[in-house]
């Protein structure tokens, strides 16, 4: 199964026909671009490309009246002084004589591609399509939500531009408290963004804390995004900040959903640059390419954690994964049956069953806009022009890896069904070179440890020299914590600045590794150059953090708790380090399941841009090197089963650790801190 890439050439046909400063920046480019930057990557050449079909009239009947169809069937036969008088009638729409026949393809597009993942005939895909802009584009998907608001089936996710209101649409129904009626209770999740300027370290963070906790306890069978970019940076209407790899690594977050059921339609961006790079990203990303290291500091916003936080209270009632985190509610039997999972990846969000007059602001008057040619917005986009500029520039200097995930076995074994561009490696490194690594070490002493060795070290220096992105290396459980001391010494003095170790089982911290290195680390090629290592343990015997870069948590005995670890302490962690290499080691008795393991080892591809080597204890069982290799190699992991709340010693062992380590570590932090880091 592959990805698969629905389009059709008609949808460029509906365009402005008169002037109006405010609709001008929906044009045809905004699809031809995109298609044009996907076949200028290869991308598209590696996609399932599929021709989108016309919904039909009782497929659009399914949330639209008769009447709202028939209006828009209207439209074919006017003019273009009716069509713009129409128009007018209405906030930010333009009709033209191709809207109806547009808006049927894109609807089918949609439907086509959910029904090509529903079916196994691709694993994800995406829908590239231009929609009729009603409420679709910048503002709160009002009209989703009223159209699922008392469905406990359908999980309904958006953040958007709310500024307390005063953005429109205006409406109070756009706030946190707004979470469904009747039995659809807790099934809408609306964060509002009170301010604009937010980026990476926010949308981060509102998966990490709100959308994935609650995804995960929902379970579902397929998640629909409507990825729409207003919301990166550069964009005049969303005034946002997020880089285009952002969208690569929320799409990566999005596919440990749903046995990586993922169906993404693209939405709005209305910055021909921003919108074409992010849909490559997130097509890298359904592709299963690694994320390019997010940029910039990853420090939210205390807007974006205010909002974070009144999210999690609103729906702390309804979700046991967020009465987790310390917001004490009512909770919910873990459900099963047919789920799905609706995804905002704009900032706004919606299309509306009706259209709707031009609404007005509380003050009586429309918004001021962004518009462009205005002095305030180029001022403002030639700083996001700039800073886009220099990210692209960044990439281009990190090309993808050719090979995606190598294996080293300690012995080959034909029964392994390894993917078929899964690479067993076979290389070791020089043997003087691994003699005077294992030298201090008697557990390396035997053969079958040295060669194993070996093979690490070559496999390590391919992922550090950009050969390789991520890997999977067997060592003999006696072996297993000597090796693991070696690779870090290695890693640290062939060039990684910021090594993550996640150490699971009965491995202890080296000790005379510090946090800045080892006490007699050999110095990198490059000089003096600063490096730090965070080593994290899962699997002590107590929650502890003996310092801000030495951390250590039991291992959790609940889905819940598990999941709690992962999601509001290892990857907020890993992702407030931004390391450029992480080492995850299951050693003797690690205690993780196939599919917790596959799940940890997948979620930390995100922070280091893919750059993972998973050492695994010979004495695992096989398969494991398998589901390993898979979930590395971009395939979704394993479910991890039915949802059982964390007990109350691993939520008092996480809030404990949480409240040691959130002033160094600002992406663990789900409540602002006035003034302090983020503010603004």
């Amino acid at each position: 199964m592959g990805t698969a890439l629905v389009y059709h050439e008609d949808m460029t046909a509906a365009r402005l026909l008169w002037d109006d400063p405010e609709c001008e920046i929906e044009c045809p480019e905004r699809l031809t671009t995109a298609l044009e930057r996907l076949q200028q990557r290869g991308l598209e050449q590696r996609c399932l490309r599929l021709a989108a079909r016309e919904a039909s009239e009782a497929e659009l009947g399914l949330v639209h009246s008769p009447e709202y169809v028939a209006l828009l069937q209207g439209t074919q036969a006017l003019g273009t002084g009716e069509l713009q008088t129409l128009s007018g009638q209405y906030d930010a729409v333009y009709f033209h004589p191709s809207t109806f026949h547009c808006a049927r393809l894109a609807a089918g597009a949609a439907l086509q591609l959910v029904d090509a993942v529903l079916a196994g005939a691709v694993r994800n895909g995406l829908a590239l399509v231009r929609i009729l802009i009603v409420d679709w584009d910048v503002h709160h998907g009002q009209g989703i939500q009223y159209i699922f608001e008392d469905d406990p089936s359908v999980l309904y996710f958006s953040w958007h531009r709310y500024e307390h209101g005063r953005f429109w649409p205006y409406l109070r129904e756009s706030d946190a408290d707004a979470v469904g009626q009747g039995p659809g209770l807790g099934f809408t999740v609306n964060l509002p963004w009170n301010q604009v300027g937010m980026g990476n370290a926010d949308y981060v963070a509102a998966f990490l804390h709100v959308l994935l906790p609650v995804a995960f306890e929902f379970n579902p069978e397929l998640v629909l995004v409507s990825a729409g970019f207003d919301s990166a940076i550069g964009d005049p209407e969303g005034q946002m900040q997020a880089t285009p790899e952002c969208f690569a690594h929320l799409t990566q977050l999005l596919q440990m959903l749903a046995g990586g059921r993922v169906c993404a339609v693209l939405e709005g961006g209305y910055h021909l640059e921003s919108l074409s790079q992010s849909v490559c990203m997130m097509v890298q990303a359904l592709l299963g390419d690694p994320a390019p290291p997010l940029s910039g500091p990853m420090v939210p916003h205390a807007s974006a954690l205010e909002s974070i936080q009144s999210v999690q209270v609103a729906q702390a009632p309804h979700w046991m994964s967020l009465q987790q985190q310390g917001q004490r509610g009512l909770g919910r039997d873990g459900a099963s049956g047919s789920h799905a999972v609706a995804v905002t990846l704009n900032h706004p969000l919606g299309v509306a069953p009706v259209l709707s007059p031009c609404p007005r602001s509380p003050e009586g008057r429309p918004s001021p806009l962004l518009l462009p040619g205005g002095p305030e917005f180029k001022a403002a986009a030639t700083q996001d022009v700039a800073a886009l500029s220099s990210l692209l520039d960044q990439l281009r200097l990190n090309p993808t890896p050719p090979v995606r995930t190598a294996v080293a076995l300690t012995a080959p074994d034909a029964a392994l069904a390894l993917p078929s561009d899964v690479l067993c490696e076979e290389g070791s490194a020089p043997q003087e070179e691994t003699q005077a690594w294992a030298r201090p070490h008697e557990a390396l002493a035997q053969d079958r440890a040295l060669t194993a060795l070996g093979k690490v070290l070559y496999l390590l220096d391919r992922i550090l020299d950009g050969q390789v992105s991520s890997g999977i290396a067997v060592t003999p459980a006696s072996a297993a914590a000597a090796t693991l001391d070696v690779a870090i010494r290695c890693g640290l003095s062939h060039g990684a600045q910021r090594l993550l170790c996640l150490a699971v089982g009965q491995l202890d911290r080296p000790p005379d590794l510090t946090d800045d290195g080892y006490d007699s680390q050999v110095m990198c090629v490059s000089g003096s150059a600063s490096r730090t290592n965070l080593w994290l343990n899962i699997g002590g015997k107590e929650a502890a953090a003996l310092s801000m870069f030495h951390v250590s948590v039991p291992l959790p005995g609940t889905t819940g708790g598990f999941l709690s670890c992962v999601l509001a302490l290892v990857l907020p962690l890993a992702y407030s380090f931004q390391p450029d290499l992480v080492l995850v080691a299951l050693g003797p008795a690690h205690g993780l399941r196939d599919p917790q393991a596959a799940l940890l080892a997948a979620l930390l591809r995100g922070p280091a841009g893919g750059r993972v080597l998973v050492l695994v204890d010979e004495e695992s069982t096989p398969q494991l090197a398998v589901v390993l290799a898979r979930v590395l190699h971009g395939e979704a992991a394993p479910s991890l089963g039915p949802f059982s709340m964390a007990s109350p010693e691993e939520v008092q062992a996480l809030m404990q650790l949480r409240g040691q380590l959130e002033p160094r570590w600002k992406m663990l932090q789900v409540a602002s801190e006035a003034g302090g880091p983020g503010s603004g």
